[in-house]
Formats: C-alpha cells, structure tokens, sequence
C-alpha cells in the first residue's frame, strides 16, 4: 500500500521511508464565523488528506519537500519567528517544530515526501492538514504521546507566531482529532471538544463540496469587515467578544448600538448569537440521531449567513455573484429536499450542499454543467484525525 508515495521518496531521498503518515481537511458543518467570538463549532475530518513519506535522517534538519512546493530545510533546534518568513511553507514547519521544542519536546532530524488532495482555497483548510501533519510526525519520531488536542494546538501557535497569520484552533481541532466534533471556545486557550458519535454514511445524503468560481483575491477587506464590525458592538458593551455579552443586554441596548455601530454590525451580531445556539442543537441533533433536524438547521444556518452575516455577496458587487449564483443553483436542483449553505469564510470560494443519495448523480451533473467539471466534490466524513497509516 502507498506503493507510489514510497517510490516518489525513494527517487528523492535515495533511501526507503520508514513510515507513512496523514492528516485530513475539515469540513465547517456549522458554525459560521462564530469561532472569532469564542462561539460554538461543529467541524468534521474529511476523506482528502496530506500524506507524507518520512524517514529519520540522524541531522539536526528537516527536509520537506512537496509536489506544489519546493524543498524546506529547518534547522534544529528551530530559531525564533521572523517576520520575514511570514506566509511561507518553511515558517510553518519551523513553527511546528519550535511548538514541540517549547514544551520541552527535542525534535529529531527526519525527511519527508509530502502529496494532497486537499483543494486549496476550497475552505477545507489545506495548511492546517499540513500542520497536523508534521505535528503528527514529530510526536510520533519523539515518542512524546501528545495529545491530538495538543498537536492541534501546537499546529496553531505555528499558524499564528511563526506564518503570521491570526487564525482560530478549529481548523487543526478538527484535523486532528477527526470524525464530527463539537468545539466550544468559550476558553479559547481550553476549548472544550466534544466527540459527535454519529455514522455519516448511514444518514442517506451525500456531503457535496461546490466550487463557486469566485477568487478570494481582493476580498481582504470583505473578510477583516466582519470581525471589525463585531467589535465595535463589543467597544460599545466595553467587551472583547460578543460571547461575553449576554443576548439580553444585547437587545436592550439595541437602539443606541445601532445609532454607534450601524445596523450591518448589529445584524452581523444577530446571526453570531443565533448560530452558537444552532451549532449546538444541530451537534444534539447527529448525536440523537435526527438528520432531517439537521437539515433543517443546516439550511437555517444558509439563510442566516446571507441575509444577517451578509458574506455571499461582496460589497458593490453586482454583475459578478458567483457564491450567490452557486447558492441559487444548488437550491434549484435539491428541489426542496437536502440542504444548502455558505461553507466558510464566505463571499468567495465554496458553498456546502448535503444532497440525498438518489439525487446525487443528477445534482452533480447539473453543478458541473453550469459550473464546469470537477466543480463539484462528493466527500466523506473521515472517522480518524492525524495518524500514522503505516510502518514500512
């Protein structure tokens, strides 16, 4: 098994690999940019993956090298964050290993071959697979015995201190851990996971990834309006996040906020308040076993994301609405039947669509009819995180 990835190591390294490794993409089943305010997630492991060849190499280096990158060198022990190696592949593995070595974790010298099929800009999150990935590695050459919450962790500090960018833990949460899990981040440091024992392939549907067609590029200010907005509510309460005020206090106040913070903010809040509760009743229901309860919230979730968090449409935007198109696409084919959301950060990107079984083959060809072949994914909700596959 893995026969190719072996090879490709062989040709590259000149040796055999000694074990092969994985780590899969996340799927945000609900939750919608609830997570920025300490909300409530429910996220799910899927079937495309990072998968590495890895071989000890008896260095103080990391090798890395991948089809979509070019070789990574890291020297042990890693040196510091520099702002210079921002947004790089090599600053998130050396920020991985750094998150090893800060908690007293010698890392060893290995090389890997790194494939995926993990789409990129498709919301799955490719680059927290990557950091699960060699958080998994790491812990299992060192023999540490971190946690997957831990590796989760360490996959964020990486993400934040050393590539730059300030992102939850839900993405690496997820990957991690694997299955459906329920995260909430009322302690962003210790969130608390919560399993969701439900069987995916049981429920009869199909989870259905769409390629939108719309680029994230220029949509910066899209993304940052959102939280920015959330904070001039919380300015208003004197608060950091919008989970630290209560809904009532929200709606008591909610004439003079919307004269300081304008009523997109005050909407956008209205949905952040709704969605925790719906994230967490749409976990109650896989755990119970309800899907068309599910369903029900999912599609809930869809209408709110667009009509109060309003990240379909970019701003101005009106002869290109590719998310909103997409959106109205899908909805015409279910029929009145699955459900359909937003998936993500929104405005660009993917749209979500859980299509019943017997509909799929039709709902997949009407996709990709308008939207181009290969725009639309059927995935699987992969029932193990990052993991060690195989032993060579």
């Amino acid at each position: 098994m893995y026969d190719c990835l072996k090879g490709k190591f062989k040709a590259r390294f000149k040796r055999d690999a000694k074990w092969i490794f994985s780590a899969p993409g996340r799927t945000e089943l609900g939750g919608n940019h609830t997570d920025h305010q300490n909300g409530i997630v429910l996220a799910a492991a899927v079937n495309l993956d990072s998968k590495a060849a890895v071989a000890p190499n008896g260095e103080n280096i990391i090798r890395v090298f991948s089809e979509t990158y070019p070789m990574c060198e890291i020297s042990l022990p890693p040196k510091p964050a520099c702002r210079q190696e921002f947004g790089s592949t090599y600053a998130i593995i050396k920020g991985v290993a750094a998150g090893f070595s800060r908690l007293g974790c010698p890392v060893h010298g290995f090389d890997a071959y790194v494939c995926s099929d993990v789409l990129p800009g498709s919301g799955l999150s490719s680059s927290a697979a990557f950091e699960v990935l060699m958080g998994v590695i790491i812990n299992h050459m060192g023999g540490f015995g971190l946690s997957p919450a831990e590796i989760a962790k360490i996959g964020k500090y990486a993400e934040n201190v050393y590539f730059g960018k300030p992102c939850g833990l839900m993405d690496q949460m997820a990957s991690s851990v694997g299955n459906i899990i329920e995260i909430d981040f009322k302690d962003p440091d210790n969130p608390s996971i919560q399993a969701v024992d439900f069987d995916f392939s049981s429920c009869g549907h199909a989870l259905c990834i769409i390629d939108s067609g719309a680029s994230h590029a220029d949509l910066t200010h899209c993304y940052a309006a959102v939280p920015q907005e959330l904070k001039s509510i919380c300015r208003f309460f004197g608060r950091d996040v919008l989970r630290d005020i209560p809904e009532k206090e929200f709606y008591e106040n909610i004439v003079p906020l919307r004269k300081a913070a304008g009523d997109r903010a005050v909407l956008r809040a209205i949905h952040v308040y709704e969605e925790n509760k719906r994230a967490a009743a749409e976990a109650e229901a896989l755990k119970i076993g309800n899907f068309e309860e599910f369903l029900r919230l999912v599609q809930q979730s869809g209408a709110s994301s667009w009509q109060l968090l309003q990240n379909v449409i970019p701003e101005g935007r009106t002869e290109k609405q590719e998310m909103a198109f997409a959106l109205a696409l899908a909805e015409h084919l279910l029929n009145g039947r699955g459900a359909v959301r937003v998936h993500g950060g929104g405005f660009a990107g993917t749209v979500q669509a859980f299509v019943p079984n017997d509909m799929l083959s039709n709902f997949r060809d009407g996709i990709e009819k308008v939207l181009g072949k290969g725009s639309c994914h059927v995935l699987y909700v992969r029932p193990f995180g990052g993991a060690l596959l195989e032993e060579c």
